[in-house]
Formats: structure tokens, sequence, C-alpha cells
């Protein structure tokens, strides 16, 4: 339950996210949820590898170059879906940007809703 409404919440910030920003552009619901399940996949996946990957270069930028790894992400799903564009990189940096502050209201939201259980 909680899984699919995360699901739903990043999804419609992704549409919201579409509405203020010109940079982004989603076609329409189900464009923004199948960029959402995409985007998640990504984070889950690939982003690990990156930030190991990339690691000597986040300690010099003194973790800064973390944004830049989710405008990646960010920009590499907007590629991969029909129905979900980034103008360029630098749209991916803000967009990627104001999507993650969303993404910590909604995370924010759902662990009110659903607190941890003890084991």
């Amino acid at each position: 339950m909680k899984l699919l409404l995360t699901w739903v919440l990043h999804a419609t910030a992704l549409m919201a996210l579409a509405h203020l920003y010109s940079g982004v552009e989603v076609t329409g619901f189900g464009a923004a949820m199948a960029a959402a399940l995409v985007m998640g996949i990504f984070n889950l996946i690939v982003r690990p590898a990156l930030v190991v990957l990339t690691l000597p270069v986040t300690f010099f930028t003194l973790g800064l170059f973390m944004f830049v790894i989710n405008a990646f992400m960010f920009w590499a799903a907007a590629g991969l879906l029909e129905g979900f564009w980034v103008r360029g990189f630098g749209s991916a940096l803000l967009g990627s940007l104001i999507y993650s502050a969303f993404g910590v209201l909604i995370d924010a939201a759902l662990e009110r809703l659903f607190p941890p259980q003890p084991l």
C-alpha cells in the first residue's frame, strides 16, 4: 500500500514539476507514472554504482558532484521514455533539485502516515 502510494505521489510531483518549470515536460499522468518508476529503478540500481565510481570527484567537490549524478539520472530517464522530456542538462539539474525537494516532502508526509513499526 505504501509503495503504491509513494509511486503515485512521485508521479504527481513530476506532473507538478512540469507545470511549475518549463524545462521539463510530461504529456500525461501515465507518462509521469512510467517516469517515476524508471527513476526509482535507476536510483535503486544505477545510482549506487555511479556514487562508488565517482567517489574521488565527489570527495574533492565536497559532495557537490552528487547533484550532477542526480541530474544525470533525471536526464537518462527522460531519454528513455516517450512523453517525458527534459530540455538539456541544466534543465535536468534544476528539475532534479525541485523533484528531490518534492520527494523529501512526500517521504516526510508518508513517514507521519505510516510510522515505522518496531520489530
